[in-house]
């Protein structure tokens, strides 16, 4: 690599991938503060036994015991009565991590259902077949019948995540697992009836899965195995779980073996037919539901993408949720928090309980019943989208006069299923008085038991306005809302043909954040969080020309401090002018100027600020600072008045500003406080397959009676982290594409006679722009949007799909380029000090140490003068490749590559020492033709050293090094593209040595064939002759040579990439290794057959 303008190309991009992946690693290791609750407990793990005709497995089966008591093992499973639960860990988890859940479940079993509330509900609605499916019809239990035994299974901790082989093992174990639990419960009936002590009781039919991590994927895979008992799992829940492909997509058998599942899962809802399509039965997992919860962008071990359950599980039978969308939750959480997390924890706790029917003790037979219930106890009353918000909130049959008066007249429940339960206590007669709004914005800043108007047509714009309401009163005990046709004093002056509607229970639930703290007793407190959002849109107003907000009162306490502050902010007005939105220039512009957004006074209270790019890729952010809020006189000095009245006093009159923001893929996200805070949403963007909006939409609810200074500006450390987390997949098989590109441009040089070019030059030729650029980091990108047209996918963003490919693919390069120059490093550091102890190896003969090495050669030589031994001395190829391919295809495949790897190590280094020698040599000979006449003699024994070191050394000294050199350069690309296929598989190596000594079986076939192929690659391109035996069949009169099978195989590792599915790379790799064995039998029988003159020789002058 010569040139200023090469080694600058260089030196920006590495400095570039450097400075992301600083950057990246300091954004992720930096400490995460989730919010969660940590959860107690008193565990008790009781070992269940393996039955007599069941041989032993190196796996373990325990029943958990919430208690401090000590208790006796074999009575306690006497006792199985409840619905049993059975928890999967997931990659090196411990069957401990139940505790958690088992604990808390208990806890909710005796206490019972969580405290209802009147916020909005959630619905699932949808339709599947043509057919409008309604699940909001099924009602919740009053209390709970049966409690849950949880079960977890012991899998000692292993890697499932890198090793197929293991996913495989544990799959077989949980099956067994299933079985073992159901026949407990029969065992356990059989023996208090033994005993005298049974009560009649259905047994239980079916067990439900809990799988955390990979074990959510292991409990699928459970579900399809052929020896699984019919209907014996119904219901399963995975937390944080990968479905869609592997978190490490490296092991070709673990790509393959998700890709085998899934469409198991997919064939398993459908209608199972002849080919002639007669119907023969029912989906197989028809009755199977299926609920994913992720951790949110927290989790940076598996992403939302990949644990939802798109184009696996249909909507009819389960559905995925984000922990930050979750209702009674609204966290995002680590990989191991969500396990443990309070909040979550108790939740899930609830749902599983309530999946128990009360008239049967048993788990609901519908699986609609259930998806129904995880609907309503997991997600909130906001739904996903943020279409939710311009869209009308009421059903047609109460704002549609026609169907109105008939609801009215048949007392319809519809109608009333909006309204508070008659068991509410309540009474209009015992509000103080009526006020009536003149402004566009009400306020309520004590529960003053006061009724207030508010004139739609008047305040509405003529029905044109939407009206919004934030408060942290509870709906129907501290606030009531209703539409009146015309004005009156109570709700029973209508007749049924103008009936009053009452919409309170169309408030939803939101987090708020923690409670305003009285400094003292009577004093005032700041502005409380609201805890609710209530919006109509204009077609929800129609037909009505008032809307009320009662207020409850609330008495007062003798002797004791006045409740916590109360409040309620309303206001109509029209959303246009609140839009906000920021283009990609301006958000990456943002990053060196933060952008500033001024909000006065009588603003709206509700701003759409709409992100060009996924807050999923570029998270902002975002300060909301108090400016004002209309104290003109806080009554202090002037010195202290300004930072006083933004800090203490403007919190006593504006509540605190609130984010909402809804992503397609995470779905719904609340930032409660938003003073600062970095918004983020667990989406991603800008990847081959996926379509769909980049936007973000973010809500930022303010206060209208104060004026605030908001900042915006995309977070470097989050941008980078976030980059990294989402497409370090597309870097790896990125960074073998781009090994296949420098392999080519040798492969070329080669043909064309040149010099073969270091590693290092050809990856910074492929840089230049534009032909190299174009060709090698475009065109691969547009085959991609071709490929998606011809097979009917949906296309990506154009921009931002190719300028995230262009980057991960310097990224890639700037790793190439450090992976050659630190390989480069040792190989010269090590060649130097070889060669230098190698020339003065004959001045140590009188060495003690020296003798004593003769003498151990010398006794040794007996063993290497063994036929066999010298046999394998001249073929080290062939011992190359027979050691290398048994150890890939018995024992483990990378041990393999490792053996491929030390083969080319030892080329390179001799390579290297050997241009080194004659390199001295020939500067030995220089000096001595300047200074024979001097030191004639001592110059000839240095060149008799160098000629004893390498006898076989030809006469032309700079020939021979050009010749080593482009050696070395050749085989230095082959150890680097080998490199990275042995690091690719080093994570199911060490999963590997994890079960040393346990149950070693033979790895998959699909790795040790791909493994082969790598092999023969390796060893038949050993030397770049070979370059010139490979002639593959011409397409378009052009001849096919080995620089464009490399092309090829550049390409497809690109494609790879862009697919998220690095392990692919294995089959290129492979194919060509294969297809080069092939050709290398057919030319050596047709040069049996034709003779020598057959092949054309290139740079035989050098080698």
């Amino acid at each position: 690599m010569e040139g200023f303008k090469a080694k600058l190309r260089v030196a920006i991009v590495v400095i570039l991938a450097t400075w992301i992946v600083v950057a990246a690693l300091y954004g992720l290791l930096k400490p995460i503060s989730n919010g969660c609750v940590m959860t107690y407990m008193y565990p008790t793990y009781i070992p269940i036994p393996t039955p007599k005709n069941v041989s032993a497995e190196k796996y373990g089966l325990h029943l958990y015991h919430e208690g401090w008591k000590r208790i006796d093992y074999k009575e306690h499973l006497k006792q199985l009565s409840g619905i049993p639960v059975l928890f999967i860990p997931g990659n090196g988890g411990s069957y401990k991590q139940v505790r958690s859940l088992a604990a808390e479940c208990e806890r909710a079993y005796q206490v019972g259902p969580l405290e209802r509330t009147h916020y909005q509900e959630s619905i699932l609605t949808f339709e599947d077949g043509g057919t409008k499916m309604d699940f909001g019809g099924f009602q919740l239990p009053n209390q709970y019948v049966s409690k849950m035994d949880w079960f977890a299974v012991d899998l000692e901790g292993e890697h499932s995540a890198m090793d197929a082989r293991i996913i495989e093992d544990h799959t077989e174990y949980t099956v067994y697992a299933i079985h073992r639990i159901l026949d407990l419960y029969k065992e356990s009936q059989d023996a208090r009836e033994k005993d005298g002590a049974a009560t009649p009781r259905n047994l239980p039919k079916s067990v439900i899965l809990v799988g955390h991590s990979m074990g959510g994927f292991v409990a699928r895979a459970a579900l399809i195995h052929p020896r699984l008992r019919k209907s014996a799992v119904e219901t399963l829940l995975t937390l944080s779980s990968p479905h869609q492909s592997p978190p490490l997509a490296l092991q070709p058998s673990l790509g393959h073996y998700y890709a085998r599942v899934n469409e198991e899962w997919r064939q398993g809802y459908e209608i199972q037919t002849t080919r002639a399509g007669i119907y023969i039965s029912d989906p197989l997992l028809s009755h199977v539901v299926v609920i994913s919860v992720s951790g949110g962008y927290n989790d940076y071990q598996v992403r939302s993408k990949i644990e939802s359950l798109d184009g696996i599980v249909p909507p009819t039978h389960g559905f995925m949720i984000s922990s930050t969308g979750m209702k009674n939750v609204w966290l995002s959480m680590e990989h191991q928090a969500i396990l443990w997390c309070n909040q979550l924890v108790v939740q899930v706790s609830h749902t599983l309980l309530s999946l128990i029917e009360s008239r049967t003790g048993q788990l609901a037979v519908d699986p609609r019943k259930r998806l129904s219930i995880f609907a309503r106890m997991l997600h909130s009353g906001i739904p996903q989208s943020f279409n939710w918000m311009m869209q009308p909130q009421l059903p047609s049959q109460l704002t549609d006069t026609s169907k109105k008066d008939n609801k009215a007249a048949t007392g319809s429940k519809e109608v009333l299923s909006y309204g508070c339960p008659s068991n509410v206590p309540w009474n209009d007669n015992g509000l103080e008085k009526d006020l009536y709004v003149q402004t566009t914005t009400v306020t309520v800043l004590a529960m003053d038991g006061k009724r207030r108007w508010l004139d739609i047509q008047k305040l509405g714009s003529n029905g044109k306005n939407h009206f919004v309401l934030v408060t942290n009163l509870a709906p129907c005990y501290g606030v009531r809302l209703h539409l009146w046709p015309e004005k009156s004093k109570t709700i029973l002056d209508f007749p049924p043909r103008k009936r009053v509607i009452e919409v309170t229970s169309k408030m939803v639930h939101i987090p708020s954040g923690p409670a305003p703290k009285q400094i003292e007793p009577g004093s005032q407190t700041e502005q409380p969080p609201p805890s609710a959002i209530f919006w109509l849109a204009p077609k929800d107003m129609q037909g009505f020309k008032f809307l009320t907000i009662s207020v409850a009162p609330r008495p007062t306490v003798s002797g004791r401090p006045p409740p916590a502050a109360s409040m309620a902010v309303g206001q109509f007005f029209n959303p246009k002018e609140g839009q906000r939105e920021f283009s990609p220039k301006s958000m990456l512009l943002s990053t060196y100027s933060p952008e500033d957004l001024f909000l006065k006074e009588d603003h709206p209270l509700a701003f759409n600020l709409s992100f060009a790019v996924s807050l999923g890729l570029l998270p902002v952010s975002l300060s909301v600072k108090t400016a004002g809020c209309g104290i003109r006189n806080s009554g202090l000095p002037d010195d202290e008045a300004g930072d006083m009245e933004n800090n203490r006093l403007c919190k006593l009159r504006c509540f605190p500003p609130l984010a909402l923001a809804w992503d397609p893929i995470s779905g719904f996200h609340v930032f409660p406080n938003v003073y600062s805070e970095n918004i983020i949403v667990d989406s991603s963007p800008a990847l081959w397959g996926e379509e769909g909006s980049e936007k973000t939409i973010v809500m930022l609810l303010v206060d209208p009676h104060c004026s605030y200074k908001t900042s915006i500006a995309v977070s470097v450390t989050g941008a980078a982290s976030r980059f990294i987390l989402l497409f370090n997949a597309q870097i790896v098989g990125f960074s073998i594409a781009v090994v296949f590109f420098a392999l080519m441009r040798q492969a070329n040089a080669w043909d064309l006679d040149l010099p073969i070019p270091s590693v290092l030059t050809v990856v910074e030729s492929n840089l230049r722009m534009p032909s190299s650029f174009l060709f090698l980091a475009i065109a691969p990108i547009l085959l991609s949007l071709v490929i998606s047209l011809l097979m009917s996918q949906p296309l990506p963003p154009l921009a931002s799909f190719t300028l995230v490919s262009v980057i991960c693919y310097l990224i890639a390069n700037g790793f190439i380029i450090l992976l050659v120059l630190i390989s480069q490093l040792v190989f010269y550091a090590t060649a130097i000090v070889h060669v230098f102890f190698k020339t003065r190896s004959q001045g140590w003969e009188a060495n003690f140490i020296f003798s004593f090495l003769n003498w151990f050669i010398s006794l040794s030589s007996s063993f290497f003068s063994l036929k066999v031994v010298r046999v394998l001395r001249v073929n080290p190829l062939l011992v190359t490749a027979m050691a290398a391919t048994t150890l890939g295809s018995f024992v483990h495949p990378a041990l393999g590559l490792f053996i491929l790897l030390i083969y080319h190590a030892l080329a390179c280094h001799n390579s290297l020492c050997n241009f080194l020698t004659a390199s001295f040599r020939s500067h030995a000979r220089g000096r001595q033709f300047i200074n024979y006449e001097n030191s004639s003699d001592e110059s000839q024994e240095f060149a008799s050293k160098i000629e004893d070191c390498h006898p076989n050394s030809p006469s032309s000294p700079i020939s021979f090094m050009d010749t080593q050199l482009e050696l070395f350069n050749h085989r230095h690309g082959l150890l680097i593209l080998h490199l990275l296929a042995a690091f690719m598989f080093v994570p199911s190596l060490a999963a590997w040595f994890q079960r040393i000594g346990t149950s070693q079986t033979f790895p998959w076939l699909l790795d040790s064939i791909l493994c082969t192929g790598v092999i023969l690659h390796g060893t038949l391109s050993s030397k770049p002759e070979f370059n010139s035996l490979f002639t593959f069949p011409s397409i378009l009169s052009y001849e096919m040579r080995l620089n464009i099978i490399y092309l090829i195989a550049g390409y497809y590792a690109f494609l790879s990439g862009l697919a998220l599915a690095p392990f692919r790379v294995f089959y290129v790799m492979a194919a060509v290794g294969f297809v080069m064995f092939a050709l290398k039998i057919f030319y050596k029988r047709k040069w049996e057959k034709e003779g020598q003159r057959f092949f054309k020789k290139k740079h035989s002058h050098r080698h």
